[in-house]
């Protein structure tokens, strides 16, 4: 009985603390029972002339809108020689949702060798410019990820070196010999024509060339005077030459540069090893002050080789579907045209239009060949030999 009570004192206080009566009910004597305590909602209103002030029920926070996630960043390793127009490379980030960060590692060689050092933990997404001086050796080394583009097909065949698509070609260029047409006709000597020329008396102390350990474009002069001269005969050409007061150094830039009598920074050396398109890509540069090239080109038979440059997904890559996206980007019409205005060789696409200028930009007749079975067996072999005969 007494609980009884006890359950309808505090029904009676809960109502009379919400009703809008002016005087509550008398308590029942009911309450007087010493054992009982009166419900502290009841103590809190003892008249119960006023309902408490309610608490305002909490307002809900509205949902907090999805803002978009920030640009993801793909990173492409590559020389120091790669070049793309801004806008360009602007049209894959907008369209990508995208960061594009270019990571120049040196020459070709010395990119390729970061790259394979790196391979547990990448330092990139895609690697550009390894070449088919080179490829043999990425592919061994395991760094790429097949992937085949979309636009595969198109791709002349001749250009295609590897059917599982680790690397994909992108453009290609022959490897010649560039030389000053003032020099010479200053001198009133002609240029040369074809390598034998560089060993003569008259040409001593005037040819530069790349280390083909470190630079793509020595590797493939290296093989160009295999092709011509044959395995056996090469060496004895680089014993020649160099006592022909060779100079040799570790990259492109630096022999065409600093090294040629040309490159504006005090250079005497009157032949570069190079590309058949420096000379159009002299004209150009010049902005309208030359209308013919400063230099020509040695294309004698077995004088140039023809180098092909790649790009693959680099496994472990932080962004792959990025990394796939940019090797088809890379072979867009729009990337494929930018390639002869910004690093001054040929596209791989046939459909890519060349600019007006390269009317200078000359293609050799009979390059060197050397098969990519034999670059991949004899490679390090050769080098090996180069440097002993050239550099010791």
């Amino acid at each position: 009985m007494l609980k009884r009570v006890v359950f309808v004192l505090v029904v009676l206080s809960v109502l009379s603390a919400c009703a809008p009566a002016p005087t509550a009910t008398p308590v029942p004597t009911a309450t007087t029972a010493p054992t009982v305590r009166p419900a502290p909602t009841a103590t809190s209103a003892p008249t119960a002339t006023r309902a408490p002030t309610a608490t305002p029920a909490p307002t809900a926070t509205p949902a907090p809108t999805a803002t978009p996630a920030g640009p993801r960043e793909v990173v492409i390793m590559t020389h120091d020689s790669f070049a793309a127009t801004e806008s360009v490379i602007k049209e894959f980030e907008s369209a990508n949702n995208a960061r594009v960060k270019i990571l120049k590692s040196g020459d070709a060689g010395s990119a390729l060798n970061k790259a394979i050092l790196a391979k547990a933990s990448p330092l990139a997404d895609v690697f550009y410019g390894v070449d088919n001086t080179f490829l043999s050796r990425a592919l061994k080394e395991g760094i790429f990820e097949a992937y085949k583009p979309a636009r595969a097909s198109q791709i002349p065949g001749e250009f295609v070196l590897d059917t599982e698509w680790r690397a994909t070609p992108i453009d290609y260029g022959d490897v010649c010999l560039n030389y000053d047409r003032a020099y010479f006709a200053k001198k009133n000597l002609p240029p040369p024509q074809t390598l034998d020329d560089l060993i003569k008396p008259a040409y001593k102390g005037l040819t530069v060339v790349e280390n083909p350990a470190t630079s793509s474009p020595g590797l493939a002069f290296l093989l160009a005077t295999v092709g011509y001269f044959g395995k056996d005969k090469y060496l004895d050409f680089w014993k020649a030459l160099r006592a022909n007061d060779l100079l040799v150094t570790e990259g492109w830039s630096d022999a065409y540069y600093a090294k040629s009598t040309w490159g504006g920074k005090g250079g005497d050396r009157p032949i570069v090893v190079s590309y058949a398109t420096s000379p159009a890509a002299e004209v150009y540069f010049s902005q309208g002050k030359l209308t013919e090239p400063p230099t020509g080109n040695v294309l004698g038979d077995g004088a140039c080789f023809r180098q092909i440059e790649f790009i693959g997904v680099l496994k472990g890559a932080k962004n792959p579907d990025l990394a796939r996206k940019f090797v088809d980007f890379m072979l867009s019409t729009k990337f494929q045209e930018d390639i002869p205005l910004q690093m001054f060789v040929f596209p791989v696409m046939p459909d890519a239009k060349l600019p007006d200028f390269y009317k200078f930009a000359q293609i050799p007749k009979k390059p060197a060949f050397v098969s990519a079975a034999d670059i991949d067996a004899n490679r390090e072999a050769w080098i090996k030999a180069w440097t002993e005969v050239v550099l010791r």
